[in-house]
This record gives structure tokens, sequence and C-alpha cells, in this order.
């Protein structure tokens, strides 16, 4: 391959395509440089590719190899729709950094292409100077020599030792599936184009999961009938049992005590739809359709998945944000797995954001934008202390609302994803461990990243290479507690091919 074309995948949302413009435009200078030390003559495909028509229209016709470049959040389809159904070569290249996320999208976008069947590689750096990145450029020559990048592969298993008692409990548990199979309440389709996180009814049949979709329009109506009282009340109960709610602080004077409100109303009209439709976890798009019109819906999703909540069943109501069915099936097995172990059933979900060496060891800073436990914060079932709600950042999120968020407390973790690939459902798991950084870190790595959403530093169990180049998500499933063979056999029995990432033991 001599000409290389370089595009830009891009947010829907005009303001974040703005904001990243800069860190854009270096990454496309230290790329094309690259390429040119490696005797290649690249080309820039014209501006943000901000919808999939533009994709398609600026893409379909490019025969030569491409690579998109990945340097702040963007749509699964404003790539995968410009290369379906080509074979040229593609390499996905991102800077890793954790204000501006490219590797975040890198990850969504490898999955979702994935599960269309298109292949691509996968490249990143966080060198200043991506061509004095050795790895980098060995890497990137490999590239553009075969067409493609092979990475090692020793920490990923298709098998795992399972002892008799965990195959036991994960029987039982597979049994309630089969016996009553899982209804999840949908509300909306999958989020900001993420195609690997639906699975849908033709392949959640198969695993003993059904699904229901309702419109989030509802919404609108659902939350005129919820009463006064009732929300005053939920309030009076977060109060009371430690939540702390950042009002009118400073950069957020227009979160207040009615934002918070206007949540817990829709939190109600939500649980009243759940109730209706006996649903046993949600999965909630929020974004987009809802952004101009509601609060966001991190405090309530993470209410959901917390048992100290107002009206709580003393479960975890396991909810997915951005409806992310890739991560609600596995939170839901381990909710399950937990409770039938005696272990506390929450489930957090996260985004592997970025990460980090921190005395020897690689560190992910897994950070969603509110979706986890209040039990991470505290791992006491009965309280909310260490949980806070900050207002959404205002760019992304106009109409103010809160957060659940805090520190994630030490502990062993199961984590696992579901995904598409070859047309079959898989399961990843790995065992892990949070850690508690020093506070000067930990503020260093939170305020890096984005401070107003809930922080888990986390070692995975496996390199850092092995998740950029193998995982198939920018979200991951975490429970605290040693889950992990009953995962590996549950999901195995429910008809997952099941892939274990990280070092067993001998």
């Amino acid at each position: 391959m001599r000409k290389v074309a370089i595009f830009w995948p891009g947010d829907y949302r005009p303001r974040p395509n703005a904001w990243a413009l800069p860190q854009v435009r270096e990454a496309t200078r230290q790329i094309a440089g690259a390429l040119r030390r490696l005797g290649r003559r690249p080309y820039v495909v014209r501006g943000f590719l901000t919808r999939p028509d533009e994709a398609i229209t600026r893409l379909g016709p490019i025969d030569d190899p491409m690579i998109g470049l990945f340097a702040h959040w963007t749509y699964g389809p404003h790539t995968c729709d410009g290369v379906a159904g080509k074979t040229s070569p593609l390499l996905l290249a991102s800077n890793f950094s954790g204000k501006w996320p490219g590797l975040v999208a890198l990850l969504n976008t490898a999955a979702c292409l994935e599960a269309i069947d298109r292949s691509a590689s996968r490249i990143w750096t966080e060198a200043k100077d991506w061509s004095k990145d050795r790895v980098f450029m060995a890497r990137l020559d490999e590239w553009c020599s075969t067409g493609r990048i092979r990475y090692p592969e020793h920490e990923l298993h298709a098998s795992a030792a399972v002892p008799a008692r965990a195959l036991r409990l994960a029987g039982d548990v597979v049994s309630g599936v089969r016996a009553r199979r899982p209804l999840a309440l949908m509300l909306g389709d999958t989020s900001m184009g993420m195609i690997n996180g639906y699975l849908g009814p033709r392949l959640l049949s198969k695993i003993g999961f059904a699904e229901h979709k309702v419109d989030q329009a509802w919404l609108l109506d659902r939350m005129k009938s919820v009463g006064d009282d009732r929300v005053e009340d939920a309030l009076r109960f977060l109060l009371a049992k430690g939540l702390r709610f950042h009002w009118r602080e400073a950069g957020a004077e227009d979160f207040t005590r009615d934002s918070t409100l206007t949540q817990l109303r829709m939190y109600f009209a939500v649980a009243d739809l759940v109730a209706e439709f006996r649903a046993d976890c949600l999965g909630w798009q929020y974004q987009l359709g809802l952004v101009p019109l509601l609060p966001p819906s991190d405090l309530c999703e993470g209410l959901f998945n917390t048992t100290c909540r107002p009206e709580s069943s003393g479960e975890p109501m396991i909810t997915a944000t951005e409806a992310d069915q890739g991560n609600l099936v596995p939170m839901e097995l381990l909710k399950r797995l937990l409770r039938a172990k005696g272990l506390h059933p929450a489930v957090m979900f996260h985004d592997v954001r970025w990460g980090a060496r921190h005395r020897g060891r690689w560190l992910w800073v897994l950070l969603n934008s509110g979706s986890s436990s209040a039990y991470a914060f505290n791992h006491d079932p009965r309280t909310l202390r260490g949980a806070h709600s900050y207002r959404q950042p205002a760019g992304y999120f106009p109409i103010a609302g809160g957060t659940l968020s805090g520190e994630s407390l030490p502990g062993p973790i199961t984590w696992a994803r579901a995904y598409l690939a070859g047309g079959q459902l898989w399961m990843d798991v790995g065992r892990g461990e949070v850690v508690r950084l020093p506070p000067t870190v930990r503020e260093a790595w939170w305020r890096g990243t984005t401070r107003q959403w809930p922080f888990m530093a986390a070692d995975l169990g496996c390199s850092m290479e092995t998740i950029m180049a193998h995982f198939m998500s920018n979200h991951v499933a975490v429970a605290y507690g040693d889950v992990f063979a009953e995962m590996v056999a549950a999901s195995r029995a429910l008809g997952f091919r099941v892939r274990v990432l990280g070092t067993l033991p001998t």
C-alpha cells in the first residue's frame, strides 16, 4: 500500500467535535508524519463524519487502505456504515488520553465492526511524538505491509477450571433463568449508535432472556402522574441516608433541588413501568432523544443499581445505561450469582475510560456517567454514605441534573462483557481488584477524566495491551467478590462462547 486515507469519525453533536478539533488535528499531523516516515502517502478525508450518511458518502467510494482517527468520543455508525462490505485494510488509531477519550471510541467502534463482521486492526499511543514510539511504529509498519496487526494472545483462554461447587451454584442460577425467562425492559434503543450493545430478541431468546421495548416518550406522560408527596419523600430518604447533593456550586449554579426532584419524578415513572411489565432488569437509552427535554437519567440509573433507594424491593434493579444489552445481560447474571453465593448482589456499570501505571501495576480508570451502584462507595447496603450527586457537564447535558458518584472502595472483583462476534454470542470474563490510590494520585486521575462521575481504579487481571487489542466494548460489568468460576460455568450453560482474559492459575 502507498496511498492511505485518514478519516475523522465524529460525534453527532457539533460542540464536542469543535472542542476536540485541536486534538484531532494534532493527532492527524502525528499519524500523517508517521506514515510518511514509512514511505506512505497519506491524505485526509474532509471534515468530521457526524452522521451515517456522511460515512456512506465520503468513505464508500474509497478503495485505498483507511485509518479512522479517534481523539474524542465518536459514534460507531460514523465508521461502520462507510466501511461495511469493503475488504480494504482498515486501522483504528487512537491517542491515549483521559480527557480526550479516543481509546473509548476506538474500543466501541472496534466492537461495532466485529458485530457486523468487518475486520479491522487497532493501534494506539500515549507518546507526544508518535514517530518516536517504537512499538507504535513497528505495528504501523506491519499494517502498512500486510494490512493487519497481530497482537499477543497469551492472556486469552477458551477455558478455565470450574470447581464442582461453582458448577452446582451456576447450575442452580441457570435453572432459574430457564424456569422464568428474565425480562429486560428497554427504554428506547441503544444510545449513540452502539451497534455492539444491541443483541435483540433473536439472540436473547437463545440464552434464556427476553426484551420488551417501551418508547422513552412515555416518560414525558408518565411523569405527570407521579405525586409530589412521593417525590418529596424520596428526596428526604436520600438525604437521610447520606447522599450529598452539590446544588448551586461554582460552575453548576443551575443545578438545584428542583433539578433533583425532576430526576426523582423520572425515577418513579420508570419504576412504575418496571412494575407494570414485571421486568427483571432495565436498559435505558436516555441519550440523545431526551437531552433537550429532561434532566439526565444518571442519578436514576445509579439508584436502581443500589438496594438503598426510594421504595426499594431490597434488591438492585439492574440497569444498563445507554440501553447496552452487552452489559445488561452479564450484570443480571452476576447479580444472580452473587446472591446465590451469599454476596451482596450490586453490579457496577462502567466505561473503560483511561489507564496508567501506578507502583509498577497497570490500573484502569473505570468511569461511567453515574450508573454505578452506591454500594461501590461504602460496601454497606443500608446507606448512601460516600455517594455524591454532581451536575452533569453542561456541554453535554443542557438541562441540569445530577450523577450518582463517589470513590469505589478496594476489593476483589469479577468482571464480564457480552458481545457478538462471527455471528455468535460471546462472554468475556475476568478477575481483578479495585485499588485505593493515594489521594493526590486519585484526584489527578479523576480530574484528568470527568470529576463528576463515579471513579474506580481497577486492575483487570490482564495487561493493558490485552484490553486495548482484544476487548470488545468500551463498557464493562463489575461485581465485588469472586464469582469468576460460576460466571464462566453459567455463561457456557446458557449458550455463550466464553473467553477468559488474564493469567490462569497453574
